[in-house]
């Protein structure tokens, strides 16, 4: 039987230019761009080559990210919806139980809603970040509180229950009550889930630009730190479980395809920057398009073996409450968790930063994640195999 994979869609465009906290693959485009258009085209012409030498068996979520997708008209995001729909079907005889589509509040309007659900969309994932405006305009955010308020009225009509709200902590300008006002307002539209991010200033970003030269006010890392908790305790109180490092969720309805990141399951993407993870056994390889929207048609190969694979298990295993899927770990490695990392479950478990009852972080030792990882590789590293490259023909 053919393992699932998952299949993520980069679309590349962002309306004008990319916000200054941005590191993701995109180029600006006007919303009527040639370039939009033969992407599309080169897209599932890619996606049919791919699909035929990986023969995916199901494909159990769609996850169309970017860039900006609602910057695509009513029409363009319908042709990659419908292009997506004759891809996974004649790989499989069911439907995606759930497909995502990113947004930004300011392009997506009441058409693009009306497109997406009409396509097959079952979630809708909204990049808010603030609604504070001084905050917005200092990272480049475009788009007025008014207009994210008519947006995001607009998602719990067409996507009830179904719609994500990104929300960044740490932003220039933001102080307390800033943030929990930011998180009372996200709230007030009673979204399924709430993806809460600390801001991280990449240095080739214009923020991370303007912090170098200390033109950006930014919150000090003890202070980022302490807005972040008081967000994450802010979201639990208004009834948001946390279920890994930024995500929160309504009971029962954690994000799908995240999952299947986390748990280091097989999946497929296309579009430039795009990755695709393929894991067989105790190996996978991974696969990346170049970051060139002209030329992005040959992707690089990494091939994982065993020891890699394992440390990739850790690093996003880790960050789900649940820990990595322990059954799987064990098929897949043929030794426990437990077995491999005795030494740092041990200690960490001695103070408190691991559950009783499951390889995972507690609420506490999330926060020290990458102290954890750090101890965790130590302890592996005297396996370690290189990781060799090759091109995919």
């Amino acid at each position: 039987m053919k393992a699932p994979h998952s299949l993520y869609i980069h679309i590349p465009f962002c309306e004008n230019k990319k916000c200054d906290y941005c590191d993701f693959y995109s180029v600006p485009v006007k919303k009527v761009d040639t370039r939009i258009e033969l992407y599309i085209e080169q897209l599932f012409s890619e996606g049919r080559q791919l699909f035929d030498k990986f023969q995916p068996g199901h494909i159990p979520t769609v996850y169309i990210g970017g860039g900006t997708p609602s910057v695509l008209s009513p029409g363009e995001i319908s042709r990659v919806l419908k292009g997506i729909n004759e891809l996974t079907a004649s790989f499989s005889s069911s439907r995606p139980a759930e497909v995502t589509v990113e947004a930004n509040p300011e392009s997506a309007d009441e058409a693009f809603m009306e497109a997406i659900r009409e396509g097959g969309v079952t979630r809708l994932s909204l990049g808010v970040q603030t609604f504070h405006g001084p905050s917005r305009e200092a990272v480049g955010r475009i788009g007025k509180e008014i207009l994210l308020h008519e947006r995001l009225g607009l998602a719990a009509a067409y996507f009830p229950g179904a719609f994500s709200i990104d929300l960044i902590s740490g932003l220039p300008g933001q102080n307390e009550k800033i943030l929990l006002d930011d998180i009372a307002a996200a709230v007030s539209f009673k979204p399924a889930h709430i993806s809460f991010y600390a801001l991280t200033v990449e240095p080739e970003t214009a923020l991370g630009i303007r912090a170098l030269n200390s033109e950006a006010l930014l919150p000090s890392s003890d202070e980022a730190e302490e807005l972040w908790i008081t967000g994450r305790d802010a979201l639990e109180d208004a009834g948001y479980g946390q279920y890994e490092v930024s995500s929160f969720c309504l009971p029962g309805r954690e994000s799908r395809h995240n999952i299947r990141y986390w748990q280091m399951q097989s999946w497929l993407a296309l579009g430039p920057a795009a990755s695709g993870t393929v894991i067989n056994g105790d190996r996978a390889f991974r696969y990346t398009f170049p970051q060139d929207l002209d030329d992005w048609f040959k992707p690089l190969i990494e091939e994982l073996d065993a020891i890699t694979l394992m440390k990739e298990t850790f690093l996003m295993g880790f960050r789900y409450t649940k820990g990595p899927d322990e059954d799987l770990f064990k098929r897949r490695f043929h030794r426990s968790i437990n077995e491999l990392i005795p030494n740092t479950m041990k200690a960490w478990r001695d103070r408190g930063f691991l559950q009783r009852d499951k390889c995972a972080l507690s609420k506490e030792g999330l926060l020290l994640l990458n102290r954890f990882l750090i101890e965790v590789f130590e302890e592996l590293d005297s396996v370690n195999v290189p990781v060799s490259l090759c091109i995919f023909a």
